[in-house]
């Protein structure tokens, strides 16, 4: 008889949803997280914290989060796994430990704003540094599809394996050095850890418009990627859409997203720093800063673009859709647009930046 899943079964959780649903912590799914630090979180026993997961509808399932506290003084379960995580520290700092070997530990301090990846089935133990403050973590993973793909936990959390192509013991892999190269118009830095990427070198990125600037992120020869954007005070982006997956986190500034299928009227998500905002496969979504300072944000994404994604469509961001693209251009955009930005800006006594925009008549 040919092993495999009960027939009983068939159509209902997947794998990993199984997992999840069995670790008795909150799993929260919406498009939007208004405040990732005010999240409610529960005990966990497989971290030795607090925690929630974060299944946000705009993920496809490429991906998932989830956040963990660590309690004053104290420390997460050692754990290595098999999928990818980049981990943004949302509050709090503290030191990581990263190894194959017992004995030649990599440690490295972190603080809020922190952004680092341990390589792929590496040991790692999370510590919180303060004695009187949790400390507040936030790691997108790659855990669905390898979870629903193996339907073997013990192979995915588990494993011996050590992959020794992604990672040496090198007593610099996480002292936040990292190289810096071009792929294709885009400025990549490539490293394990960025120390704040509130305050990371960004470079001008004029094809989403509004004066912007933008750096892609490649971390721990990861399959998955990262970027930060800025854009200046009284601006606002173009309309893009893309594939799932992008975990858009707000670091700075004050505004509002909008999201939308072709088609049907926009939605309208309010946010600050803590916020985050994931926009569903093939959703149109535009980015508006009605803040007085620049509006930046760290996206932690399925894709990167030092790997090739199999079985992942490539789509035109930077192109308009008129030439078959996926990129809204402003004089093609609804004037409602426009019209809900000035006067988003004019309660908060912010002027607007923009361009007169020339509509075809």
């Amino acid at each position: 008889m040919i092993k495999g899943q009960n027939k009983s079964e068939l159509g209902g959780p997947t794998h990993y949803q199984k997992w999840v649903q069995s670790q008795g912590i909150p799993v929260i799914r919406d498009f939007y997280i208004e405040d990732l630090r005010k999240l409610e979180l529960a005990p966990w026993d497989w971290k030795g914290g607090r925690g929630a997961y974060l299944n946000l509808i705009g993920t496809g399932d490429v991906n998932d989060a989830y956040l963990s506290e660590i309690p004053p003084g104290k420390s997460l379960n050692p754990q290595r796994l098999l999928f990818e995580e980049m981990i943004y520290v949302l509050e709090g700092s503290g030191s990581t430990s990263i190894w194959n070997d017992e004995n030649r530990k990599i440690t490295f301090e972190w603080h809020a704003g922190s952004l680092f990846s341990p390589p792929i089935n590496t040991w790692r133990q999370h510590f919180n540094g303060s004695g009187v403050q949790p400390a507040r973590l936030m790691a997108v993973t790659s855990a669905p599809p390898l979870i629903t793909l193996f339907r073997d936990l013990d192979f995915v959390l588990n494993n011996p394996f050590v992959f020794k192509s992604r990672f040496d013991a090198d007593p610099e892999s996480f002292s936040g050095k990292g190289e810096s190269y071009l792929v294709k118009d885009r400025t990549v830095w490539d490293t394990n850890f960025i120390p704040d990427v509130r305050t990371q070198q960004l470079f001008a990125w004029e094809k989403r418009g509004a004066g912007g600037s933008n750096v892609m992120i490649e971390m721990a020869e990861n399959s998955m990627g990262a970027h930060i954007s800025e854009f200046p005070v009284g601006t606002y982006k173009k309309a893009h859409r893309h594939g799932p997956g992008a975990h858009v986190i707000i670091i700075g500034g004050k505004g509002y997203s909008l999201m939308w299928p072709e088609g049907e009227a926009p939605r309208r998500f309010d946010w600050h720093e803590g916020s985050a905002i994931v926009p569903p496969e093939y959703w149109f979504h535009q980015h508006f800063n009605t803040g007085k300072t620049p509006a930046r944000y760290l996206a932690l994404r399925a894709g990167g673009r030092k790997f090739h994604q199999p079985l992942v469509k490539t789509y035109a961001v930077d192109e308009s859709v008129k030439g078959g693209g996926d990129q809204i251009e402003y004089e093609d955009e609804a004037p409602e647009v426009r019209q809900m930005f000035e006067q988003a800006l004019a309660e908060e006594g912010v002027a607007c930046r923009m361009a007169p925009v020339a509509r075809a008549a």
